[in-house]
C-alpha cells in the first residue's frame, strides 16, 4: 500500500509539472529533473526547463508540503480529540493564522511579516484556546473543540473587520485573495519553510501514533496504560499548531483538507493511526497537487484554492460520512 501512495503522488506531481498553459512533455520534465543530479541528453527546450525549475517545481512542492501538513495534523487532532468531525479550522488554528496574514497584510509589512504572523497567530489561538479549556481544571476533548469553536468565531471576527476597514484599492484585493488560498506565490524559500516545519513537527507526530492510538480509546483506558494524558494531548496540539500554522502562512486559508483526507486513510487502512498518519500524509500531499494543477488549468485565470477544496471536499466529505456511519466508524 505505501509503494502504491508513494507512486501515485510522484505520477502525479511529474503530471501537474507538465500540465499547465505552456503543456511541457512528461518525458522532458523527468529528463529536466534528472539531469540536475545525472547527465542526460538534452531534449528540450531552455524555456521548458526554466518553467518546470523556476515556475512549477517550487508550487508542485509546496502544494504536496501543504496537503501532506495539513492532512497529518487533522488525523493527529482527529485521534488525540476521539472526535472524527475535528479538523484544524475547527480548533482555532487555522482562523487565528489567518488573523495573523491578514493583519500583517493590512499593515503592508511584506512577505514575511504575512509568514511570521500567521505563523504566531496560529499559535497563540490554539494557546488561548487550550486555556480556556484548563479553566475548568480538566481540558476534555470536548471542552477543547468547544473552546477552539469560540477562538475561531472571534478571529473570523477580526478578520473581517480588517478586511472591511481595509483600503479598496490597496490591500483589500491583496486579503481577499489571500484568504482564499494560493499558491500563486509560492518559492523555494517558502518551500524550506513548510518543509522544515513538516520536518521538525510531522516526525515526531508519526512517532507518537502509538500514544495517539492509545488516546483515541479514551482517557481512562490512557491513564491505566501509563499514557500521561494531558501532556501527551498538548504535545499533540502543540505539534498540529506548528503544521497548520505553517501551511495557511504560505497558502492562506485552505479547509476541509486537514478533515477529508484523514477519512479516506481510515476507510482503506482502518483506525489503527500506525497507518492512518503515515497513510494522510501520502494522500494529503497527491490530493492538494491535484486540487492546485486543478485551480491553475481549468480556466484562464486562477481560480483559488479554498473554493475547490470546498466545492470538492464538502460532497466527499458527506459520503465518506455516510460510508462511515454505516460501517459504525464515528464514535463520541
Amino acid at each position: 500500500m505505501w509503494w502504491l501512495l508513494g507512486a501515485f503522488l510522484v505520477a502525479v506531481m511529474l503530471v501537474s509539472l507538465s500540465t499547465g498553459n505552456y503543456q511541457v512533455p512528461v518525458n522532458h520534465v523527468v529528463g529536466i529533473l534528472v539531469s540536475s543530479w545525472w547527465p542526460v541528453e538534452v531534449t528540450w527546450t531552455p524555456v521548458e526547463a526554466r518553467v518546470v525549475e523556476l515556475i512549477r517545481l517550487p508550487r508542485v512542492l509546496i502544494a504536496a508540503l501543504v496537503g501532506a501538513s495539513l492532512a497529518l495534523a487533522g488525523a493527529a487532532l482527529q485521534g488525540a480529540l476521539r472526535n472524527p468531525l475535528v479538523g484544524p479550522q475547527i480548533v482555532g488554528v487555522s482562523s487565528g493564522a489567518a488573523l495573523g496574514g491578514v493583519l500583517a497584510l493590512f499593515l503592508a509589512l511584506g512577505t514575511a511579516a504575512v509568514i511570521g504572523s500567521a505563523f504566531v497567530f496560529g499559535a497563540l489561538a490554539m494557546l488561548i484556546a487550550y486555556s480556556m479549556a484548563r479553566v475548568s481544571g480538566n481540558s476534555s476533548p470536548l471542552t477543547l473543540v468547544l473552546a477552539g469553536i469560540v477562538v475561531s468565531a472571534f478571529c473570523s471576527a477580526l478578520v473581517s473587520l480588517l478586511t472591511y476597514l481595509a483600503n479598496p484599492e490597496d490591500s483589500l484585493p491583496t486579503i481577499v485573495y489571500w484568504l482564499m488560498g494560493s499558491f500563486a506565490t509560492a518559492s523555494f524559500d517558502k518551500v524550506w519553510v513548510v518543509g522544515s516545519v513538516l520536518l521538525l513537527a510531522g516526525l515526531p507526530l508519526v512517532l507518537m501514533r502509538f500514544r495517539i492510538n492509545v488516546l483515541s480509546l479514551g482517557d481512562e483506558e490512557a491513564q491505566s496504560l501509563g499514557i500521561p494524558v494531558e501532556r501527551t494531548r498538548w504535545a499533540v496540539l502543540a505539534l498540529c499548531t506548528a503544521l497548520v500554522a505553517a501551511s495557511v502562512s504560505v497558502s492562506g486559508v485552505v479547509d476541509w483538507v486537514g478533515l477529508v483526507i484523514p477519512h479516506f486513510a481510515r476507510l482503506l487502512l482502518g483506525p489503527d493511526h500506525r497507518k492512518v498518519l503515515p497513510a494522510s500524509m501520502l494522500m494529503g500531499a497527491a490530493y492538494m497537487v491535484i486540487i492546485d494543477t486543478l485551480a491553475r488549468s481549468l480556466t484562464s485565470a486562477e481560480i483559488p484554492l479554498g473554493v475547490l477544496t470546498a466545492i470538492v471536499g464538502a460532497p466527499i466529505f458527506a459520503w465518506l460520512l455516510r460510508q462511515s456511519s454505516r460501517r459504525g466508524a464515528l464514535h463520541d
